[in-house]
């Protein structure tokens, strides 16, 4: 009860508020000098490493460049037949198998041919019916002949009597009739004699016919080949036109390249290549553009070209993946720009960071060429005593401070 009363309590609660106050003002005032403090530490700091140089790669001119194209493609094979018989009928027999090297002509596979023989002996006996009809016709004809000669030798002795009254005007229009009668059996016996010589030229035909089904019935080489693949097997009943080998000429193997249409304009005939197989990586073979494609995909937009191989191992695999680098001229000199250095590209003018008086500046170029590193050749000319950046700069500024380090 006595502490409720006491009348010096008022004074103590201000004196606590007053001392808790000044506990908040001491302990924010020592918060604020440390932001303080950061913030200008960390300011100087940036001040420090904007101001120090940046190290930077320079380009330097290079001398006896070669500009070159890159592509990637697979082996194939100019010459290549998927072979098959031109009749049906069920596999006898094979003669070949994969990796068989054959000769023009060399027999591949055979059909089974009883069918076909039998169709033609049928021909042949044709040919010989057709052969006596023939004679018979021919007999007919010298028949009607004799016949017509016998009439027109009467017809005339009594034409001559009936001149001179002999003989009665019937008897001279009779002989005249069967004159006419005997003349047309001939030319009846003629034009029979005619069908069956041309029935018999159509037996032979059919025959020729008949023969050239049954020498379908043997599936021969078409030229010296390698046979790539085997389809069938014997004892298949197969349809005329079905694959039963895959052959291709050995010396028609090329490689066929894809190139990006936007480093494809320099391509020509003739140009030197380097050939990559991903078989042989460690090696490079000797390679030449033979030819060089008319149409472009419209989906890559890439262009095929086609390189013979002079030097390439033996045997070459269809398929297997190839790198290919083409050369389409050089340069006895030259400065050769990574293109990631290189904003705004649009393949023939771009910016770059240049290096001039140790100071950064940019500048738009002229370029040409490219090669197949990835780099793109100065055309245009630099300011005097400047030199191009090779890297991409994201922290680049205009008047940045900055060294050239030395070149890799």
């Amino acid at each position: 009860m006595s502490q409720l009363l006491d009348p010096h309590q008022p004074v103590r609660d201000h004196h606590l508020l007053n001392d808790r106050a000044i506990e908040w003002i001491r302990t924010m005032s020592r918060k604020w000098v440390i932001l303080a403090v950061t913030a200008i530490a960390t300011t100087a700091a940036a001040v420090l490493i904007f101001q120090r140089p940046l190290s930077v790669t320079v380009v330097r001119p290079e001398s006896d460049v070669p500009l070159r194209i890159y592509g990637l493609g697979t082996v194939e094979a100019r010459v290549l037949s998927r072979v098959g018989f031109e009749v049906g009928a069920a596999l006898l027999s094979l003669s070949a198998d994969l990796g068989d090297h054959v000769a023009k002509d060399q027999e591949l596979a055979k059909l089974h041919p009883a069918e076909q023989e039998a169709r033609v002996a049928r021909a042949e006996a044709a040919i010989d019916a057709n052969a006596a009809a023939l004679l018979k016709a021919k007999a007919g004809v010298e028949k009607a002949r004799a016949v017509l000669a016998e009439r027109e030798v009467a017809n005339k002795r009594l034409q001559d009597l009936a001149r001179k009254d002999v003989a009665s005007v019937q008897r001279a229009e009779e002989a005249q009739r069967d004159e006419d009668v005997a003349r047309a059996e001939f030319a009846v016996a003629e034009a029979d004699a005619a069908v069956v010589a041309a029935q018999g030229a159509d037996s032979v035909a059919a025959l020729k016919f008949e023969k050239t089904l049954l020498e379908h019935h043997r599936l021969l080489s078409p030229y010296d080949a390698v046979v790539v693949a085997r389809h069938a097997e014997p004892g298949t009943v197969v349809r005329a036109g079905d694959p039963i080998f895959t052959l291709i000429d050995p010396t028609s193997v090329w490689i066929q390249a894809y190139i990006d249409e936007e480093r494809a304009g320099r391509l020509a005939l003739a140009q030197p290549a380097t050939i990559r197989l991903r078989s042989q990586p460690q090696r490079e073979f000797v390679g030449t553009v033979t030819r060089i494609g008319l149409e472009s995909d419209r989906t890559n937009e890439e262009r095929r070209v086609w390189l013979t191989c002079t030097d390439c191992p033996v045997p070459m695999y269809l398929g297997e993946q190839a790198e290919v680098r083409i050369t389409t001229g050089s340069r006895p000199s030259a400065l050769m720009v990574p293109e990631v250095a290189i904003t705004g590209f649009d393949g023939h003018h771009g910016k770059v960071w240049l290096l001039k008086d140790g100071k950064l500046t940019q500048a738009t170029l002229t370029f040409g060429d490219r090669d197949d590193r990835g780099r793109v050749e100065v055309s245009g000319s630099l300011p005097e005593g400047a030199s191009i950046v090779a890297d991409p700069l994201p922290q680049g500024r205009e008047a940045r401070a900055a060294k050239a380090e030395a070149t890799p």
